[in-house]
């Protein structure tokens, strides 16, 4: 049972997971960097203490300052939220052998599916459909793999994430090169040169599956999310439910997902990722965490996720069956960042006037106040902005509204981007796929 829960992330997140926490009377205690003394969480928190200076990997990576941190306030749970170490399956062991309680899946699970190449196998033997590739790490073999599965390819990391390790291949006399540079860029952003390839399928969607499991063998699904519009590989807006898919597909890939959990044993909030392509689903990697757009399948089902995530963590078994899983609606979530709208540079400093949009149907997850400095360290992310109603348009008109109603002056926002996007007729009708955002930016590379 968590009486005490350190909360090891920082922002809007951070500030998620102490409103849950209070709903459930759990003690909270915010673990902040030097640079996060005054994010919102750390001021509203029953304690709070410092794990290290601003730099993430003397502080939100610092694993053994984590475990003191724990250690000297007295908490017996920590909640990771999401980055940072939320599917470091050496962290949540450290926790495990601390007899600590990690708010998410065992370790184990961690490892297994945090390790894409891993995660494929296992998917695929867990009756998931996949997209046509390695079964592990490329090695000599690689032309004529590579000739199996069809030119394009695309190389990935195998314990990769952010879009980070990704290179796509046209042909044979690119492969070289384009796997010495894969391969470099996974040793220095993740510490593991592992790459593999898979078929680069041209213009897919990116559909999401929200799982919800117990430590009892009751598994949900929340239904699913279209997170196509991306730039760089970063999610830029979400929405629930995907628009264009068949039900009988979507409940078909339902299944298979809460399948594959009951199969693994999996406990806690997790989400299958996959892409859609001429009808089909293709399994791309699983997040063992909470995700940044969790509030748009909150905002169709009403359910909480964060407090489902605690009690979980806290051997409750799930009140709920499928059949009292009800959707309603639609929602589109925006994330806003602070950068220049056209250089995408992050743009930190200190928020002058903030003022977040109100009225029927609209939701704002965030951390800032007026006077609040954004930090030049972390994630530029400073918002969540979400917007439900009957149907798709209707949402959609009315995060437009939402969107001109929200101001913050002193930094620079993406605010009027996200106008544009949502005003754009290939938006309006549901015909993009996650080339698009990149082609729409970048149109000489189209």
């Amino acid at each position: 049972m968590i009486k005490k829960l350190l909360i090891a992330n920082r922002g809007e997140i951070a500030l998620r997971i102490l409103r849950a926490c209070k709903e459930l009377d759990i003690s909270t205690v915010a673990a902040y960097s030097e640079a996060d003394r005054d994010l919102m969480h750390v001021k509203m928190a029953d304690e709070s203490i410092c794990i290290g200076p601003a730099e993430s990997s003397k502080s939100y990576l610092n694993i053994p300052s984590l475990i003191s941190a724990m250690e000297l306030c007295g908490a017996d749970g920590i909640h990771p939220g999401y980055g940072f170490l939320s599917e470091n399956g050496n962290f949540a062991e450290q926790v495990e052998k601390s007899d600590f309680q990690f708010v998410g899946p065992s370790s184990d699970i961690i490892r297994l599916m945090g390790n894409k190449v891993s995660a494929k196998k296992f998917a695929k033997e867990m009756g998931l459909p996949v997209v046509p590739g390695t079964d592990g790490p490329i090695d000599k073999n690689l032309k004529a793999e590579a000739m199996q599965i069809g030119y394009p390819i695309i190389l990935k990391a195998a314990s990769g994430g952010g879009g980070r390790g990704m290179r796509i291949v046209n042909d044979e006399s690119e492969l070289g090169d384009a796997i010495a540079l894969t391969q470099a860029e996974s040793e220095t952003a993740f510490g593991d040169s592992t790459i593999y390839m898979e078929k680069f399928l041209s213009s897919p969607r990116h559909i999401e599956v929200q799982v919800m499991a117990d430590r009892f063998g009751n598994v949900l699904h929340l239904g699913d999310r279209d997170c196509s519009l991306q730039r760089r590989h970063q999610k830029v807006i979400e929405e629930a439910p995907a628009i264009g898919i068949p039900q009988e597909e979507k409940e078909n890939i339902f299944k298979k997902c809460v399948e594959a959990c009951k199969k693994m044993k999996y406990v806690s909030a997790g989400t299958f990722e996959f892409l859609y392509e001429d009808g089909e689903f293709y399994f791309i990697e699983m997040n063992t965490r909470i995700q940044v757009e969790h509030p748009v399948t909150e905002s169709i089902t009403g359910l909480d996720l964060v407090k489902l995530q605690l009690r979980i963590a806290r051997n409750e078994e799930l009140k709920i069956k499928q059949k009292d899983v009800v959707f309603s609606g639609h929602a589109i979530e925006c994330r806003i960042n602070a950068e220049h709208p056209k250089t995408f540079f992050p743009s930190p400093g200190k928020v002058v006037d903030y003022h977040a949009p109100g009225g029927i149907g609209v939701r704002i997850d965030s951390h800032l106040y007026n006077g609040y400095v954004v930090p030049p360290h972390y994630d530029s992310l400073i918002a969540k902005l979400v917007c439900r109603a009957y149907d798709r348009e209707d949402a959609r008109s009315r995060l437009l509204r939402a969107l001109d109603e929200m101001y913050i002056s002193g930094i620079d926002t993406n605010i009027n981007l996200h106008k544009e996007l949502i005003t754009d007729p290939n938006f309006i009708n549901g015909t993009f796929n996650i080339n698009y955002l990149e082609e729409k930016l970048n149109p000489k590379k189209r």
